[in-house]
């Protein structure tokens, strides 16, 4: 039937149009995280292999050290920058998403009898998005951090930062207990400074929300 609001004859096929386009978008977002998590997943197993290879060839001597302090940086700040592409990657998934909550509300003006049928949000606020991406209204757990794919490649990055330590003060004949407690110092701090990054970088989306339409307040 004709539109029912002051929309012009021509905006529901603009709309879906749009919806279209942006549904399109999200699936080369998750095509690149993927991507970009996979290459640092592969590069780190063939670190590891080849460092195995040259462990075995040198005996654990002065070749393995200084191969291992050449090699495992350069994983490490590959972690890095796949890292921070992938919250690039999820503000960009956010962004279409408030996109689609927008035209949906769009779509409920132009037919409101058709929104107990709708399951995702019209609100285009925090809430509105997290209804639309993850299908919940509560506050995601802490733990969440770590289940998500930047949560995983934080943690695994982590490891290589302690591995880094551990091998130089392997090299510096520092003793096995040393080597250990450095390790694992550097691997926390490594992941308290992800976290901390994170937590900035979500804060600062927050802050640059400006919702059109947000959700009302709960009864």
């Amino acid at each position: 039937g004709a539109p029912r609001s002051d929309f012009g004859p021509d905006a529901l096929q603009i709309l879906t149009t749009e919806h279209w386009s942006l549904l399109a978008a999200r699936s080369l977002v998750y095509t690149e995280a993927m991507s970009r998590a996979s290459i640092f997943i592969a590069a780190l197993g063939a670190s590891v292999v080849a460092l195995a290879l040259v462990a075995q060839a040198t005996d654990f001597g002065t070749g393995f050290y200084a191969f291992s302090l050449v090699l495992l940086p350069v994983v490490y700040f590959l972690g890095n920058v796949t890292l921070i592409r992938l919250a690039q990657v999820t503000r960009e998934d956010a962004l279409w998403v408030r996109g689609m909550n927008r035209i949906r509300h769009a779509y409920l003006e132009l037919a409101p009898e058709l929104e107990p049928y709708f399951v995702t949000s019209k609100y285009d606020d925090e809430p509105g998005v997290l209804l639309s991406s993850v299908a919940t209204r509560e506050p995601l757990p802490r733990t969440q951090a770590f289940v998500a794919v930047p949560g995983v490649v934080a943690v695994i990055d982590s490891v290589v930062a302690g591995a880094i330590a551990g091998i130089a003060a392997l090299a510096l004949d520092l003793g096995t207990a040393a080597c250990l407690a450095l390790g694992g110092l550097f691997f926390l701090g490594s992941l308290a400074y992800f976290a901390w990054w994170a937590r900035r970088h979500f804060y600062k989306y927050s802050s640059d929300l400006d919702p059109l339409f947000p959700s009302p307040p709960a009864d």
